[in-house]
């Protein structure tokens, strides 16, 4: 796996320039055509992840590989991706255009916590497959954010907001109404919000060398300071699903993408998911997705 990619590095890398103001504290915007990036470098990005955001209408052939997923698109798709989660994509045919915006949550700080929408959430849907005239309304939206960036509106970033807001809600109504993030309404879903975050803090894995330590409900009721059946109860309460099995979904995520897109052997992964014996991880990995993680391997190559 690449190593975190940083807003200096977008810039020098696409660019052949920095900007000033990166880390002037008040939060970074961008909106770009990939025709203007340099040269024929935008073809393709490899499997890393990148410590801003990011929204992309692509526009041709292309592949989209995020956590263990793989998405193949024929004509045009609107990506969304954030820190938490690495991806990739590649060009399938060399016609292809498009357009994306990146920033960084520290823009949005007085806005809402942006991270908390779905399409930027581990386990949800960052790909959106846009019809012809679903991807007219999206251009525009770009369209009108690069005639506000390189306006001289005072409030030009109230409005930038405004369309990255528009973008988002348009995916999200794509979506089942399910898919709403948690509220703060009561205690059981608070519970569950920190839970969530304590558990996606630990991803995903980007060294042979990085361990995750907390792996039982246990370990997570203690972090929390609250009783582990009380964080069960409220887990089931508002996800149906017991702590236990949250967790196992989430490390089977991490441990099929690692099989996916990195060279580390079994025992390596074995041990950044926890497990200090390859076989316990064997066995873990069989039952939850009924295959071993060596044949895994094999039949996704």
């Amino acid at each position: 796996m690449e190593r975190i990619q940083n807003l200096e590095d977008f810039y020098r890398d696409k660019l052949n320039w920095t900007p000033e103001n990166l880390k002037n504290g008040m939060g970074h915007f961008n909106v770009f055509r990939m025709a203007d990036l340099v040269g024929k470098h935008n073809q393709s990005i490899p499997y890393s992840r990148k410590d801003f955001y990011k929204i992309a209408l692509l526009m041709g052939k292309h592949r989209l590989s995020y956590a263990d997923q793989q998405v193949e698109t024929e004509k045009q798709a609107l990506l969304f991706s954030s820190p938490l989660i690495p991806y990739k994509y590649e060009t399938l045919l060399e016609d292809h255009s498009g357009y994306f915006c990146i920033f960084t949550e520290s823009f949005f700080s007085e806005f809402g916590n942006i991270k908390q929408y779905p399409v930027f959430q581990p386990g949800g849907k960052p790909v959106f497959l846009l019809t012809d005239a679903q991807v007219v309304s999206i251009r525009e939206i770009f369209m009108k954010m690069q005639e506000e960036m390189n306006s001289d509106y005072a409030y030009k970033y109230d409005a930038l907001r405004n369309r990255t807001f528009e973008l988002i809600h348009f995916a999200l109504r794509m979506q089942p109404a399910a898919s709403a993030p948690y509220s703060d309404s009561n205690a059981s879903t608070r519970i569950t919000s920190l839970f969530m975050e304590l558990l996606e803090r630990q991803f995903p894995i980007e060294s042979p060398r990085q361990q995750i330590i907390l792996q039982s409900p246990s370990a997570f009721a203690l972090q929390l300071s609250v009783h582990v059946n009380h964080l069960n109860r409220a887990l089931r309460e508002t996800t149906g699903k017991t702590t236990s099995k949250i967790i196992a979904e989430r490390v089977t995520q991490e441990a099929r993408s690692l099989l996916l897109h990195t060279n580390w052997n079994v025992n390596e992964i074995a041990w950044t998911l926890g497990f200090e014996e390859s076989s316990h991880f064997i066995n873990f990995f069989k039952k939850n997705t009924s295959v071993s993680p060596g044949s895994f391997r094999s039949t996704a190559v």
